[in-house]
């Protein structure tokens, strides 16, 4: 029985995407029934209604400082959709250590970075300025701590002598899609 799926977004969802056509597959373990952005304008969920998909947008601003509340409205429109496993795709929020515990070994996240290295945002840059030889993609489980929780799958890509943030980025973008929808398997 393939899991109901969730696949929360912020922006253009290029890793939503990657999730939506490895799920065509029929044996493909996941169904995404959902896609939910905190963006009302995010590119990503148009292109979610192309394939078909159930999409809702949730408004993190109105909100204000209240995260429980938009929390709240979040876990309503997943248990609408009986939502059984959720994937974060570039989804810019922090979530509240109560809500993570909810969903507690049911909601992974991808990280353009070999965690436990460069934990956060601006991780290409950082490598480089490190001087990291190998950068890359975490596929890992949500924790309440950021970035921090079991590593479900990894690749790496080389850092070149003349890379730039944006080309770096690129060729990581690339092993993100793959072992993210590898790792739903």
């Amino acid at each position: 029985m393939r899991k109901r799926t969730a696949i929360l977004i912020s922006g253009r969802g290029s890793n939503m995407s990657a999730l939506i056509d490895a799920a065509k597959a029929p044996d493909y373990p996941a169904e995404i029934a959902l896609v939910v952005s905190n963006n009302p304008d995010a590119p990503g969920l148009a292109r979610a209604r192309e394939a078909g998909i159930t999409t809702a947008a949730i408004d993190h601003r109105p909100f204000g400082k209240d995260r429980a509340g938009f929390e709240t409205a979040l876990q309503s429109i997943l248990d609408a959709h009986a939502i059984e496993l959720v994937c974060l795709a570039g989804f810019m929020r922090l979530l509240t250590a109560e809500f993570v515990a909810k969903w507690q070994g049911r909601m992974i996240n991808i990280h353009p970075a070999l965690l436990p290295a460069f934990k956060g945002l601006d991780t290409h840059a950082r490598a480089i300025a490190a001087g990291a030889k190998t950068h890359g993609a975490t596929v890992h489980f949500v924790v309440p701590e950021m970035d921090s929780g079991p590593i479900i799958a990894q690749a790496a890509v080389p850092v070149l002598a003349d890379d730039t943030p944006e080309r770096l980025a690129a060729r990581v973008i690339v092993v993100e899609h793959k072992i993210y929808a590898a790792a739903l398997r």
